[in-house]
């Protein structure tokens, strides 16, 4: 007696960290065009991050009118939906199966936790390329996918 499932391909499950910026659509480029296999299903992740307006000047601002407060997370969500369409829009564009998640929190963890979530089997994210020392001060979500990550993972460099 044989077993159908041995026989089956898995589908494997890509997660592409999308951050709006150049590397990220290089790298969902790099892996349309170098790894990609039919079937694949691909999770196009966006971090939604409210403390944009929440902050002024590096100082956190809460406004003495919770109606300033609405209209400014009401005007976040409009761009976070925006985003989210042109992320679809490239899913169509590549021809590829797949969604998107839009995640919270901080990138890194939030990346790495969908990609165990979701059972992702890698991850792709692009780099901006930033130098040792900015890196240091500064943190790099692909250099804390890198090094946190359970799953193989493919830092697509410009």
């Amino acid at each position: 007696m044989t077993d159908s499932s041995s026989t089956e391909t898995k589908r494997r499950v890509v997660l592409v960290a999308m951050d709006g910026s150049e590397h990220s659509d290089y790298a969902l480029k790099w892996y349309v065009e170098q790894i990609h296999k039919d079937g694949d299903f691909v999770l196009l992740t966006h971090i939604t991050d409210f403390t944009a307006c929440l902050a002024y000047g590096g100082m956190a601002v809460v406004p003495g009118d919770p109606s300033v407060l609405s209209a400014m997370i009401h005007d976040e969500e409009k761009k976070i939906g925006k985003i989210v369409s042109i992320l679809k829009q490239k899913l169509e564009d590549f021809k590829v199966d797949g969604k998107v998640l839009r995640l919270t929190g901080e990138p890194g963890s939030s990346i790495v936790a969908a990609a165990e979530t979701e059972n992702a089997d890698f991850i792709v994210t692009g780099c901006r390329g930033l130098g040792t020392i900015r890196r240091t001060f500064l943190g790099s979500v692909s250099d804390y996918i890198l090094h946190h990550s359970p799953k193989p993972v493919f830092v697509c460099r410009r």
